[in-house]
């Protein structure tokens, strides 16, 4: 989407995208390699009753959901951050995750009128319809400027 087409209030959906056991495990082993994370036998009398995702993972599978719907032919160039990430539900080996992205306001920087900025959030709910993430983000998108404005 350019960012044109993006209007406050506006909701973008993806997937569900099937949260692989194997993909998980890796990603765990590498960047978050907590038992809950990587040893299935320990998980299963832990707190969770089994393995989850890393948190991180889950971040990355929003975040690979927000490019494939609306980011991947958008002036997009980044972020400044993020203003609330929340992890409500544990995300399991098999779950179906769809996202929902609100778009919560849009504007030209009034600093730079080639900078536009997008700030949405990002849920992601199970295939319970059970919401497990909520993240507030921040989007960059590169604008042409105005005629005459050089």
């Amino acid at each position: 989407m350019k960012f044109k087409e993006f209007e406050p209030g506006m909701v973008i959906h993806h997937g569900p995208v099937t949260v692989d056991e194997a993909e998980m495990l890796a990603f765990a082993r590498t960047y978050d390699p907590q038992w809950f994370h990587v040893d299935a036998e320990r998980a299963r009398s832990g707190r969770w009753g089994g393995l989850i995702a890393s948190g991180w993972m889950t971040c990355g599978l929003a975040m690979r959901m927000a490019v494939e719907s609306a980011l991947h032919d958008s002036e997009s160039f980044g972020s400044p951050g993020l203003e609330r990430l929340r992890w409500i539900l544990p995300v399991r080996p098999g779950d179906q995750l769809r996202l929902e992205a609100t778009v919560d306001s849009k504007r030209v920087s009034s600093s730079r009128d080639d900078l536009g900025i997008i700030r949405w959030a990002w849920r992601l709910f199970n295939q319970n319809d059970e919401q497990v993430l909520e993240v507030e983000a921040t989007s960059l998108f590169e604008l042409e400027l105005p005629a005459g404005s050089d």
